[in-house]
């Protein structure tokens, strides 16, 4: 029996310290390489911070791009889904109310050319980006109440189009929160 736990002794130790310390100073050394050092990508307007990329954020009025919806109201403390299946009726509610409003807002759309990501929250409730095909859906409310062409909201859309990772995986995404800045930039 002694012979056992000694060796069992050490691999728990062995296992402790490349769990507990070594992996997490790897991760934290990879993670100072990416945009923001690991502290999240900061989004800045004149200097003053406006918020994170990787963070979604509420954006409903017209002049703007919307967001996903959130499950948890944009609160990054509570990152979470609904936990409402397809079939809840609660959620379908919630759900076709938000196709009311995007239609109310969003004339001459069709119900059946709603992305679905612009009605149904991300299963973190923080999801930060959109398709392109939710970007561009809602440029000609955007042309008509900024008086922009939608051809110039159709290049700025596409000029902010994040291709898949290496080219295979993911979509291609559209951070809301960049584009939104890049629209109050135009002149």
């Amino acid at each position: 029996m002694k012979h056992h736990i000694s060796p069992a002794i050490r691999l728990t130790i062995a296992l402790l310290i490349l769990t507990a310390v070594i992996y997490p100073l790897v991760v934290a050394g990879i993670a100072k390489l990416a945009p923001g050092g690991g502290a999240g990508e900061t989004v800045s307007v004149n200097g003053k911070v406006v918020g994170y990329a990787n963070i979604g954020q509420k954006f409903t009025e017209d002049r703007y791009f919307n967001s996903r919806p959130s499950a948890v109201e944009y609160n990054a403390a509570g990152s979470a889904g609904s936990n409402k299946g397809p079939s809840n009726p609660d959620y379908l509610k919630q759900v076709q109310a938000r196709i009311d409003t995007f239609l109310v807002h969003n004339p001459g759309v069709q119900k059946s050319e709603i992305p679905a990501e612009l009605v149904t929250a991300s299963g973190s409730g923080l999801d930060p980006d959109l398709s392109p095909a939710a970007a561009k859906i809602q440029m000609a409310r955007i042309a008509r109440v900024r008086g922009i062409p939608a051809e110039r909201l159709d290049q700025l859309v596409d000029e902010h189009t994040k291709a898949p990772l290496l080219g295979l995986f993911g979509p291609e995404t559209v951070n809301v929160l960049k584009l939104n800045v890049a629209l109050d930039a135009m002149k």
